[in-house]
């Protein structure tokens, strides 16, 4: 049948109804959920995907925790069920199916109705009246009517079929007076640190691959562009569940030719031989596997390639998503492979696989791409620098943060001397803060009966701290709460008594605020 026979069949259906549907499986999203069914709500949670968790069960099993007294509420009760998994009271580092385990039971236990496979139509997907959303319509013909819904997405889909307002990319220095934000200097990490041509020949008129053309722009100045996205890969080096990695369908060895140039100054540079932790951040996890992250100038961050990611269709996402596939396994296929690749980092990289016994649904590989960014709600408050550094007390506090302003580089451009450099990056400290309820609430005249705890209202540089998994929890539990007081009282979101919420929070564990020392 037809997509447009599914939604003439569906019009004559009745739409499905609820207290609350949750938009999007991430952590975020499952928590948000758990808690208004725990308050006695009736809840959907609807996940376009088939999998729950993002991207804690997405290969992020090393936790970017910060100060780990600042988790508290159901955020924390994950990480200990986790524990308990191992028979340790919590642990904040676990293998990708523990944790999808563990979230699979908090919804059940709490009587979610988990629907896999329902992404929201991107045309007339969302009705509102008077402000308020009345209905959402998914692509394969199914409706759901809620008194609040919640958008947990990593891209902010809901709330932006809905018309709220949003931004992407970094703000210019001047936006909100952040010494931070925009084109970034250079950075001491994740950066070229020696002279690397970014041609393929003498002459310089042949690009590398995998440097974007144009030039860096000025200090301060704001973009479109987000940061890069990557898949945190769930490698081991266990010969009875290891999965060699595998050559990718259209795989070029040309398109890593800059990493060849890299590796060849890199081992004079470190005055020693290149090891696989020099090209890969390996996280060691249960049961002799790993978390891979980003590591160095050339690694996992697919630089450049998410771009056009958050705006985009979703038959243009998927094309994004694949090509993050690509590059990454290309990655692997290379390092293990190309003879280019100094004999002993070869062979290190041979000697480690796919983990046989992880994402079986996805082919052993991630089933979640790392959308460290994508829109950001532009509510009444935003969340800025000076909320994380100089302003860190709040008197609607649901929850607190305490890592780094971290955002991963945005792009890689060539200086004047055509030598290659990487831009974007930022790891500075942050002291804990408090983060308001504000952040998760749109604008009065936008709609009144949504909340997103995912893509919160912030600039770019406080993004680059909200970002956290266990931060989305934390937030994800605050939605819960306030979706119950907003249907107990009939009232809409940026109604709900912050007082109130707020010990309902405490009540439930949460950590609003750290004693003064």
């Amino acid at each position: 049948m037809t997509l447009a026979g599914l939604f003439a069949i569906a019009a004559l259906l009745p739409a499905a109804q609820f207290d609350v549907v949750v938009y999007g499986g991430t952590a975020g999203g499952v928590i948000a959920a758990v808690t208004a069914a725990r308050e006695g709500l009736s809840v959907a949670l609807l996940e376009p995907g088939r999998q729950i968790g993002g991207m804690t069960s997405g290969g992020l099993g090393r936790t970017d925790h910060g100060r780990k007294e600042t988790i508290g509420g159901h955020s924390l009760e994950f990480y200990r069920r986790v524990g308990a998994k191992y028979g340790e009271p919590v642990t904040w580092y676990f293998e990708p199916h523990a944790a999808e385990l563990v979230l699979g039971e908090m919804v059940a236990e709490a009587k979610v109705k988990v629907l896999f496979e329902h992404r929201l139509r991107q045309d007339g997907g969302i009705k509102k009246r008077k402000g308020r959303i009345t209905e959402i319509s998914c692509e394969n013909g199914t409706a759901f009517t809620a008194k609040i819904f919640i958008d947990a997405t990593y891209e902010g889909d809901l709330l932006a079929f809905a018309k709220v307002p949003y931004t992407v990319g970094r703000e210019a220095t001047s936006k909100y007076g952040e010494a931070l934000a925009g084109v970034r200097p250079k950075d001491k990490k994740h950066q070229f640190d020696f002279p690397v041509s970014g041609y393929a020949n003498e002459a310089k008129t042949i690009l590398l691959d995998e440097i974007q053309p144009g030039q860096r722009g000025e200090i301060g100045a704001g973009d479109k562009n987000v940061q890069a996205y990557n898949f945190r890969l769930c490698l081991t080096r266990n010969p009875n569940n290891r999965i060699a990695f595998p050559k990718p369908k259209g795989y070029v060895a040309s398109r890593y030719w800059l990493l060849t140039k890299y590796l060849e100054g890199l081992a004079a540079h470190l005055k020693r031989p290149v090891t696989m932790r020099d090209i890969l951040g390996v996280a060691e996890l249960p049961n002799g596997k790993t978390d891979v992250n980003n590591r160095g100038a050339f690694s996992t961050d697919y630089i450049g390639g998410s771009h056009a990611y958050p705006e985009a269709d979703y038959q243009t996402r998927a094309l994004i998503w694949q090509q993050h596939i690509d590059y990454t396994a290309g990655l692997l296929y290379y390092l293990a492979n190309d003879p280019d690749v100094p004999e002993a980092l070869r062979q290190e990289a041979g000697g480690w696989g796919l983990a046989a016994d992880e994402f079986a649904a996805t082919n052993n590989w991630p089933h979640q791409l790392y959308v460290r960014e994508a829109r950001r709600m532009t509510g009444d408050f935003v969340m800025t620098q000076r909320d994380l550094q100089d302003e860190r007390t709040k008197g609607d506090s649901i929850g607190m943060g305490s890592y780094n302003s971290d955002s991963h580089n945005v792009q890689r451009y060539l200086e004047k001397d055509g030598t290659v450099q990487n831009e974007g990056n930022m790891e500075v400290p942050v002291k804990p803060y408090q983060i308001p309820y504000r952040v998760l609430v749109p604008p009065r005249k936008a709609v009144t009966n949504l909340l997103v705890p995912v893509c919160v209202s912030s600039s770019h540089v406080a993004y680059s701290t909200l970002r956290m998994e266990p931060v989305y929890m934390i937030m994800g539990h605050a939605a819960g709460v306030a979706a119950k007081l907003a249907v107990e009282k009939d009232a809409a979101v940026q109604d709900v008594p912050a007082a109130e919420m707020r010990k309902r929070l405490q009540a439930q564990g949460a950590v609003l605020e750290l004693p003064v020392k």
